[in-house]
């Protein structure tokens, strides 16, 4: 039986190092997805003439073909792999499907787990996920946790106490307060 997994991390440099972990042990590239939001990539690839929803990662498998995505709620994000693409098939469309949370649940993730995760990119971080058979899972797991993952149950509640709730694609990219700290006075 195939199924999901994912994780979260505070660095792109983090899930970056997971994904290319998962290929050396053999992961389909295929079977991989990374979405993250690093808005300094994305601001040096416009500075040297790289266009957004162009190729914008280097080398070679999946980190090779990260592509600048502007996700409703976080602005362009860095993303690859099949999750990226059905939010850019959806997108194009114009349809549900192409949000965030359309496609993590498609994917297969629960709701709760979809607004985290965007929740997540959305403050700067990463997520990756893999699809793998039960028999695969504990290896994949051990991998990802060993590229520095969050704990989901912890940073979620950290959320929380700060008084989220879900993901709101109309908030934008968030900010914190030394972000805003030159804005209101």
């Amino acid at each position: 039986m195939t199924r999901t997994i994912t994780r979260s991390y505070d660095e792109i440099a983090d899930a970056e190092t997971a994904v290319s972990r998962l290929e050396a042990a053999g992961v389909q590239s295929e079977d991989i997805s990374i979405v993250g939001y690093h808005p300094e990539q994305l601001e040096d690839d416009a500075r040297h003439g790289g266009e957004v929803g162009g190729v914008v990662g280097g080398g070679a498998g999946l980190l090779g073909s990260l592509a600048a995505l502007p996700i409703p709620g976080v602005g362009p994000a860095l993303a690859a792999g099949w999750i990226f693409g059905s939010m850019a098939v959806g997108a194009a469309a114009g349809v549900a499907a192409g949000s965030l949370i359309g496609a993590m649940t498609s994917a297969g993730l629960n709701d709760d787990e979809a607004h985290y995760f965007a929740e997540t990119i959305r403050r700067g971080g990463a997520v990756v996920s893999v699809r793998t058979s039960d028999s695969h899972a504990a290896v994949i797991e051990k991998i990802m946790d060993g590229a520095g993952s969050v704990d989901a149950e912890t940073r979620r509640g950290e959320y929380e106490r700060e008084g989220w709730k879900r993901f709101d694609e109309s908030a934008g990219p968030y900010r914190t307060p030394d972000d805003l700290s030159g804005v209101i006075s």
